[in-house]
């Protein structure tokens, strides 16, 4: 196989893959360090976009390449489903992305907070909790990725950027509450400025 016959399928190929799925491998180590979908020629997109940029231009995916073919390697592509429709392959690409920890993907996968990787412990508090019953105006923020990594109220904080006009028209209308992926609610005892 040529060298350019690596970032390519011949046309009656990709023709016939229709929509699938695929993983980027870092051959130095065999981790799996992007998922995507796409038809076509997209797997191999990436690897053009690398050779196009430079510097500050390269996201966490293109540096890792750069740093693949740097060290001499080529990056390895696994299509690892296609004849997809483009919902299937919505779900299979949130369902690897789920599988991978530590990926270079900017989103997440599709429904990824919904129905996503989860322990049965939440699926059971999820599924069996008693609806909320508010007796104010109430907004919910969801802080789902940066509760884990900070307090719910600096979460929130975070989340949710308010003017102080806008906070002193709100205050006596609604109750602000902070929702975190394990379901808690928490309930502001004022308002700070910054």
């Amino acid at each position: 196989m040529k060298p350019s016959d690596k970032e390519s399928f011949p046309e009656e190929v990709a023709r016939q893959l229709k929509t699938y799925v695929y993983r980027l491998i870092d051959p130095r180590n065999g981790e799996t360090f992007y998922v995507g979908k796409g038809r076509g020629n997209r797997v191999f997109s990436h690897i053009r976009a690398e050779k196009d940029l430079e510097g500050d231009e390269l996201d966490n995916k293109l540096k890792r390449i750069h740093a693949i073919r740097l060290a001499g390697f080529e990056v390895a592509h696994v299509i690892h489903r296609h004849g997809m429709s483009e919902e299937t392959a919505f779900e299979v690409e949130a369902a690897l992305m789920d599988a991978y920890p530590g990926l270079t993907n900017i989103a997440g996968g599709a429904g990824a907070s919904d129905f996503g990787v989860m322990h049965a412990q939440e699926i059971i508090r999820r599924y069996s909790a008693e609806p909320a019953v508010f007796r104010h105006k109430a907004l919910l923020i969801t802080v789902n990725r940066s509760a884990a990594e900070t307090s719910l109220y600096e979460a929130t904080r975070y989340a949710w950027k308010i003017s102080k006009s806008r906070v002193n028209k709100l205050k006596s209308s609604f109750r602000l509450f902070a929702v975190s992926s394990s379901v808690h609610l928490s309930q502001t005892n004022g308002w700070m400025q910054q």
